[in-house]
C-alpha cells in the first residue's frame, strides 16, 4: 500500500477551503458599527484594558497639562525597576543578569547575593531531562521547526510528572523553574537532531550544561562542537535574555499564557500554548524576517554607505516592489512604542563591539544608516498616526547573525528568555483571577430558518 501524504491538499479540499472563504468574510463596516476593537486595540491604537500586573510596565506616552496624549522616548519597567538601570547594574558589576532578572520577575524583588546563589543552583539542578528523553523524544522525532520541537517536548513532559495537574502555587512554581531551566536544554538539542537527521550535518553531539555556567554560557557550550565562545558573546547574548524575559501582559504570547491558565488548565498546556503564539512571525518569529530582508538589501545596494541608494531601496520594499513584496521594513515601529524601544537603544550599545570583534564594521554602518533613513522613508509614504523607530528585533537578528546562531534558534531564543515572563504571569493570574477569561464576540449571520435534507 502506498504510503498517504497527509500535506496534500486534494481536490475536494480546495473546492471547500473556497466554499470557507467565500462564507467567512464579515463586512469591515459592521466593526465600526457594532464598536469593535480589532486585535484589541482601539482606534487609536491602545490597548484595550484587560487586566492588572504588577509584572512589568511600558510607557510610551504621558498626558500633557492640555490633557491631550503625547508620546515619549520608550521606557520598560520589570517589577517597578528601569530595564536600563537593570542592564547597568550587570553591567558595571561584570556579571550575567538573566537568573537575577527571573527571580525579580517571579518574586517582585531583587536577591541578595546568598539568595540568588541559592537560586542559581536550584536552576541549575533542573537543567536535567528525564532519563532517555533525549533519545526516544528529540533524536526519534526530529523536526524542522524548532518551536513546534519546543512545544512537543513541553507537552511531553506532563506525561514524566506525576503531579502536572496540580495547579497549586507551590506546585506551580516548581514546574516553572523547570520549564526555565530546560528550555536552552530542549532547544539546542532539538537543533542538533534536526541538524544530524534532517539537515545532513556531520556530527551530532550533546553537551550537558555545566553547573557553574550562567543560562547565557551554557546555550554557547551546548550549541557549538567545540564549546567555546568569547566573554563579550556570552555577555551579549546574556543581556538579550534579560530584554526578551518579559513585556507586559498584553503582549500576543503572555496574553494567551493568562487566557489559557485562566481556565485551570495544568502549565505544560499553557506553555505549549504561549509557544504556538511565539512562533508567528508577527510576534517571535520577526528578527528572522530582518535578517532575510538585510540579506536582501546587501545583495541589491552596491554602497552601503550612499544615503540616496539605500532610501531608494527602502522606499521599494515599502512600495512592495522589492524584498518579499509585503510593504514592510522589518524592525521598523512597534505596536506601543514610537520615539524609541528602550530594549534596541540598550542592544545597540553592544551591536558596535561586538562588530568590531567580528569584523562586521561595514554591516554596522549599512544596519545604522537603515535605522536613520527607514523612519524618514516611511513618513514620505505612509500616513503616520505615531512615529516610528527601530524595535528590538532590528538589532535583535543582527546580534544573533553575529554569534553564528541558526536561524532556526532565533525564536527558541526568544522563548528560553519569555518563558520567565510567562511563569510570572501565569502565577500571578492563578493567584489573583477566579474567573475564566471569556470575551464577547457578537455574531452578524441573520437567522434563517431549517429546511429539510430534501429540500435543498
Amino acid at each position: 500500500m502506498a504510503k498517504k501524504d497527509y500535506s496534500a491538499i486534494t481536490p475536494e479540499v480546495l473546492k471547500l477551503s473556497e466554499l470557507c472563504a467565500d462564507n467567512s468574510v464579515i463586512n469591515s463596516e459592521l466593526y465600526a458599527k457594532h464598536k469593535v476593537y480589532r486585535g484589541l486595540r482601539d482606534i487609536n491604537g491602545n490597548g484595550v484594558l484587560t487586566g492588572l500586573t504588577e509584572i512589568s510596565e511600558i510607557q510610551s506616552s504621558f498626558i500633557d497639562d492640555k490633557g491631550e496624549k503625547q508620546s515619549c522616548p520608550g521606557e520598560l519597567y520589570y517589577r517597578g525597576i528601569n530595564i536600563q538601570e537593570l542592564v547597568g547594574g550587570f553591567i558595571k558589576d561584570n556579571r550575567f543578569g538573566f537568573e537575577e532578572t527571573t527571580y525579580l520577575l517571579l518574586f517582585g524583588s531583587l536577591p541578595d547575593k546568598k539568595t540568588l546563589d541559592e537560586f542559581k543552583s536550584m536552576l541549575a539542578g533542573y537543567r536535567t531531562l528525564p532519563n532517555s528523553f533525549v533519545r526516544d523524544i528529540i533524536m526519534k522525532a526530529p523536526s524542522n521547526d524548532m518551536m513546534n520541537t519546543l512545544a512537543r517536548s513541553v507537552l511531553t513532559l506532563y506525561s514524566y510528572d506525576t503531579r502536572a495537574n496540580d495547579t497549586s502555587v507551590p506546585n506551580v512554581l516548581r514546574q516553572c523553574l523547570q520549564l526555565i531551566a530546560l528550555f536552552p536544554l530542549l532547544s539546542v538539542y532539538g537543533y542538533q537532531a534536526y541538524d544530524y537527521y534532517l539537515k545532513d550535518g556531520t556530527s551530532f553531539f550533546i553537551h550537558e550544561p555545566r553547573p557553574e555556567l550562567s543560562t547565557a554560557e551554557n546555550i554557547l557550550h551546548m550549541l557549538r562542537i567545540d564549546s567555546k565562545y568569547t566573554e563579550l558573546e556570552a555577555r551579549i547574548l546574556d543581556i538579550a535574555l534579560i530584554l526578551h524575559a518579559e513585556h507586559g501582559g498584553g503582549n500576543n504570547s503572555t496574553f494567551t499564557t493568562r487566557v489559557v491558565s485562566s481556565s485551570g488548565t495544568d502549565t505544560y498546556s499553557a506553555i505549549a500554548a504561549a509557544l504556538g503564539s511565539l512562533k508567528g512571525p508577527k510576534h517571535g518569529g520577526a528578527n528572522i524576517k530582518v535578517v532575510q530582508m538585510m540579506e536582501n538589501i546587501k545583495e541589491n545596494v552596491s554602497d552601503w554607505a550612499d544615503e540616496e541608494e539605500i532610501s531608494a531601496y527602502l522606499s521599494a520594499i515599502l512600495n512592495k516592489q522589492a524584498f518579499d513584496g509585503s510593504g514592510l521594513i522589518y524592525g521598523m515601529g512597534h505596536a506601543i512604542y514610537s520615539v524609541s524601544d528602550p530594549r534596541a537603544e540598550i542592544f545597540k550599545g553592544f551591536v558596535k563591539k561586538l562588530c568590531d570583534e567580528k569584523g562586521m564594521e561595514k554591516e554596522y554602518i549599512l544596519y545604522s544608516n537603515i535605522e536613520r533613513l527607514a523612519p524618514k522613508v516611511i513618513e514620505k509614504t505612509r500616513k503616520m498616526y505615531k512615529g516610528v523607530s527601530a524595535n528590538i528585533d532590528f538589532y535583535s537578528g543582527f546580534v544573533y547573525n553575529m554569534l553564528g546562531l541558526p536561524l532556526e534558534l532565533y525564536t527558541p531564543i526568544f522563548a528560553m528568555a519569555r518563558i520567565s515572563g510567562w511563569s510570572a504571569h501565569r502565577l500571578e493570574e492563578i493567584i489573583n483571577a477566579n474567573k475564566i477569561i471569556r470575551p464577547a464576540y457578537k455574531c452578524v449571520q441573520t437567522r434563517r430558518e431549517y429546511k429539510p435534507l430534501s429540500d435543498r
